[in-house]
This record gives structure tokens, sequence and C-alpha cells, in this order.
């Protein structure tokens, strides 16, 4: 991802270590430590800040009012406070959305069709994203279209991502959804892991997901918001303002499925899926 944000701000004429500095900071998905990460960001006095997960967002606009801040948010930034509107975001940033809120029913919907006798779907959630809640509800909506009873459980840290998996096991649930989540995001490989250790057809947002052995990923481009986000730091680099900055929406969607973790699991992906998908892991 990181690879990414480089090339939007290479597609703006910058270049990291020639004309441009990067000073990184990571939470590693301990919510906790953002806040502390982002005063220090401050207190040097950084051009732009760019913040790339729903809860760095919200505590970057919460640390600076004059810093301009580039987001990539999977949520409406309106809701989350970020900007007052799309067009016009009136204030110290802007930024890319992805497709997150619209995309998170399909999920469900692609459980239901890769298990089509499972009645019992399991939806993992981290309850510190703040985004957690709205997610959750469009999922359930999206099974009780289908006549599915979705069992919700939380995680945080890696010992109850443990716990979850086990748990999700021991009420049967056929297929299992993961809500996007920045400290999900960090541990693709654990959770793909013990989607297959346990026998879980499982379903997330993002590539690295499917390419550590997990079944299927559905949903925006991360590299393709961290491009569109690194064109608008190298743009306000020259210059350029966040309130005059609209919104975008990054509206590429991919679907990646992993043929081998199928095959582990038991599982016949339908030709249909298989036609869609952007790519296939053999």
């Amino acid at each position: 991802m990181v690879t990414a944000f480089r090339e939007g701000l290479k597609e703006t004429g910058y270049v990291e270590g020639h004309n441009v500095a990067i000073e990184f900071r990571w939470a590693n998905g301990q919510y906790d430590r953002l806040a502390s990460l982002a005063d220090d960001l401050v207190h040097r006095q950084v051009s732009v800040i760019a913040a790339t997960s729903t809860p760095a967002n919200i505590v970057a606009k919460a640390a600076t009012n004059t810093i301009p801040i580039v987001f990539t948010a999977g949520s409406d930034p309106v809701q989350l406070g970020l900007v007052t509107s799309l067009n016009r975001p009136g204030g110290n940033a802007t930024g890319v959305t992805q497709l997150t809120g619209e995309v998170a029913p399909k999920r469900v919907e692609l459980a239901h069709q890769l298990v089509p006798t499972a009645t019992l779907i399991g939806l993992l959630v981290n309850p510190g994203n703040p985004s957690a809640e709205t997610l959750t509800q469009a999922s359930q909506l999206a099974a009780e279209t289908l006549g599915l009873q979705l069992v919700v459980l939380h995680a945080s840290t890696e010992a109850e991502l443990d716990t979850a998996f086990s748990t999700f096991v021991q009420k049967r649930a056929g297929a299992l959804v993961i809500v996007t989540d920045a400290f999900f995001n960090g541990h693709a490989e654990l959770l793909a892991a013990l989607a297959i250790r346990n026998l879980l057809p499982a379903i997330y947002e993002y590539h690295p997901f499917v390419a550590a052995g997990g079944l299927v990923s559905y949903g925006g481009s991360i590299a393709d918001s961290y491009r569109l986000a690194g064109v608008y730091v190298g743009r306000i680099l020259k210059g350029e303002k966040p309130a005059d900055l609209p919104v975008q929406q990054s509206a590429k969607v991919e679907l990646i499925i992993n043929l081998k973790s199928a095959k582990t699991l038991g599982l016949t992906i339908p030709i249909s899926l298989l036609g869609r998908a952007d790519e296939v892991i053999e």
C-alpha cells in the first residue's frame, strides 16, 4: 500500500528521498496509540498528515485544524465529521472514500453463494472501529433478506481472534464474514490461518487476506485509494487547499478467489463467481 501511495506522489512530481520526506507512524491496530502518534506529527509541524484508517482519520482531525489532512475512509466522511460535504470539504481535511459500507452486504451474499447450505453465518467485528455499528447493521439486514441467521462476535486482540474463531466453530457457523478494520488488515495472515485451521470459509475485503490463504476477498481496491491519496498529498504540497479538493471515491471493486483454499475447505466455487473474479489464485 505504501508503494501505491508513493506512486500517487510521483504522479505530482514528488519522490521520497529526493524532494519529499515521509515520516511513518504505525499504530499496528492499537487504536489507543493513535492520539500520541498524531500529536507527535503535529508537534513536528509536518506539511500534510495522511491518515489511512477510519480511527486514524478521526484522531488526526481532532489533533489539528490547521495542518492539512488527507484521509482514506471506508465510511461516509460527512457522518464521521471529517468534512462538511463531499464536494466542498470546507476545512483542513479531504481525501478518498472506498466502497466499504456499500459492499458490506455483498460479502454476506457471497458467503451464501459459496456455502448455500449454511443457515448460520458468522460476522467478526472490531468494536473499537468507529464504523463497526454501521457495517454490522448493513450485514445484518443482508442476512435477514436472505433468510440467514447472523452470529456477531467481537475481537480487538490476537487472543480474542483465536477465541472468536473457536466460538464460531462451536456455534456451527457455515461461513464467516470479516468486517473491514485496520487491526484486521494488519493481521491478514493470522486471520487466513485461523480460517483454514478451523475449516471455516471466510470472506474479507482486501487482497492480502486471500494471498495469505484466505478463501475470498471482495471490496474496494485499497491500492487505488492509497494512490489517489498520494496524488492529493502532492497537490496540497504544491499549494492547493484541502477545502478546495472534493472528496474522491475509489470506485474500483475487486473479487479475488483462492482455489487452493477452496479445495482445502472442500468447496466447489460456482462458475458464475469464477467468471466474475478479477484474480484467481491456484
